[in-house]
């Protein structure tokens, strides 16, 4: 017989993490994930064959090339010069409502410090325009990739973490959401995991989680369970008020979070039989 793909974890567990890893993208968090951040920015919806023209050349609600670049550059000098006031006020309605320049000061001063940076790639959709620019920074090079709204605000970003230890990446993931800072939270998360579940939604999930666990005390241990060549699974040992359990973290090879499983997701499982 094969060897199970996950024998560490309980038998329900092990055949949905067995399943996600068999599909490409697997998603634990009960969404799928068709789309990625770029995907969503360029979707368009085909026009109907018998749609008047006029449909066809309607302009984009997305910002043109040169003002995606310009919003781009100003989103990084904020970033590069720590301001924390500028960068809470270039964020976009919905990432505003879940954060403050509070917080958003207190995650600037984790980060390493940028120097200098280099846009890469423009690419205008529908309603968004996704940026890509490597950022030259005090702990080296960083690939960044930012996806920015008609006005010229931030959505969401994802900054490439590959050379660090999915350990190291699944603990900032969780500290993140610990601390209530779930704009830098949803960073971790791959671009098609960003476009199913908001950071609005990542807090439900911590605060559904906290009330069948009680309020969250340490972090106990995180460990790496198992992985494949496409995928790692990260145990965070978590300590409750109530109990302790595990939360599972799924990343795949360039270390961006695809799954995320809360204890309380299995409440919602229907029972093995």
């Amino acid at each position: 017989m094969p060897r199970p793909m996950f024998p560490a974890l309980a038998p329900a567990r092990r055949r949905q993490f067995r399943g996600s890893l068999g599909r490409a993208g697997g998603l634990l968090l009960l969404l799928a994930m068709p789309l990625t951040l770029t995907g969503l920015a360029q979707a368009q919806t085909p026009p109907s064959a018998t749609a008047p023209s006029v449909l066809r050349t309607q302009p984009s609600s997305a910002l043109s090339e040169v003002k995606a670049r310009a919003a781009a550059e100003r989103i990084l000098r904020a970033l590069r010069d720590g301001d924390a006031n500028e960068r809470y006020a270039q964020f976009a309605p919905s990432l505003q409502r879940m954060t403050s320049p509070t917080l958003v000061q207190n995650h600037l001063r984790r980060q390493p410090k940028v120097q200098s940076w280099k846009i890469t790639a423009i690419s205008p959709g529908v309603e968004s325009s996704t940026v890509e620019a490597t950022l030259q920074t005090s702990a080296g090079v960083r690939d960044l990739l930012m996806v920015i709204d008609g006005d010229g605000r931030l959505e969401g970003y994802h900054l490439n973490v590959s050379d660090q230890p999915a350990e190291k990446v699944a603990r900032g993931f969780i500290d993140a959401v610990i601390q209530g800072r779930y704009v830098a939270a949803m960073s971790f998360l791959s671009p098609d995991m960003q476009s199913e579940i908001t950071a609005a939604g990542l807090q439900r999930k911590w605060q559904n989680l906290q009330r069948v666990t009680g309020n969250f005390v340490k972090v106990r241990k995180i460990s790496r369970s198992e992985h494949t060549s496409d995928m790692k699974l990260v145990l965070i040992t978590t300590e409750f008020t109530r109990l302790t359990d595990s939360l599972y973290v799924i990343l795949d090879s360039d270390n961006s979070i695809i799954g995320v499983d809360f204890p309380t997701d299995q409440l919602n499982q229907p029972s093995a039989r």
